[in-house]
């Protein structure tokens, strides 16, 4: 099987299993959505979903959540992974959307990651969902279920090489859904100590366990 073929192979695949894939983050607006991306570093969506709606109601908007205080905020946050930090940053994104953006979320990778405590895969995640663009956000899951599939090679040892040669081989209009595709799929099916193999729709496509198969 070619590169070209196990892609068309995989993206015809989801398409018929999941055409509605979409982030189970529970979020409201932009400002909500980049709040919840942040805290979900290192933590479940679940966990997350559960920490968000007393935190949005106490803190609707950039501007409320700017006069808070660390203290205040952690308090809401404290069952999610590393919370001192993230309470710490989700004050000082706050600050900085109101008093740079206008209280609004930008829209470019370059102002997303000037805000303290977004990397690339958190903004890629907000370009993606807020705004529709062609934003391949790798985290744990898409970084592991790209190398089994066998859609990346084994060069591609950091997120940086993944989203690159993800992006250089699925259609740009494909890119925002496969994001999630590759992360549901990883965090129910292809897990990451026991694989649920047999339950795989991709089981023929698959590098992992057709190399497994021969070995």
């Amino acid at each position: 099987m070619t590169q070209k073929q196990r892609y068309e192979a995989v993206i015809s695949y989801f398409r018929e299993a999941m055409p509605m894939a979409e982030t189970e983050l529970h979020y409201a607006n932009n400002f909500q959505l980049l709040v919840a991306v942040m805290l979900s570093a290192q933590c479940t969506d679940k966990r997350v979903n559960m920490v968000t709606p007393a935190l949005f109601e106490a803190y609707p908007t950039p501007s409320a959540m700017a006069v808070a205080s660390e203290e205040e905020v952690l308090a809401y946050v404290k069952s999610v992974s590393y919370p001192n930090s993230k309470a710490r940053h989700l004050v000082e994104t706050a600050r900085q959307l109101v008093e740079r953006f206008g209280g609004e979320v930008p829209q470019t990778l370059e102002e997303l990651t000037s805000l303290p405590g977004v990397g690339r895969k958190t903004a890629n995640v907000v370009m993606s969902v807020a705004f529709g663009q062609a934003r391949m956000a790798v985290d744990i899951h898409v970084f592991r279920v790209s190398h089994r599939l066998g859609l990346v090679g084994d060069k591609a040892t950091t997120p940086l090489a993944v989203e690159r040669e993800l992006v250089r081989h699925i259609p740009e209009s494909e890119i925002p859904r496969a994001h999630h595709w590759l992360i549901l799929h990883g965090r129910y099916v292809c897990t990451a100590l026991k694989p649920h193999c047999l339950e795989c729709g991709l089981q023929r496509t698959c590098a992992y366990l057709n190399n497994n198969k021969k070995s």
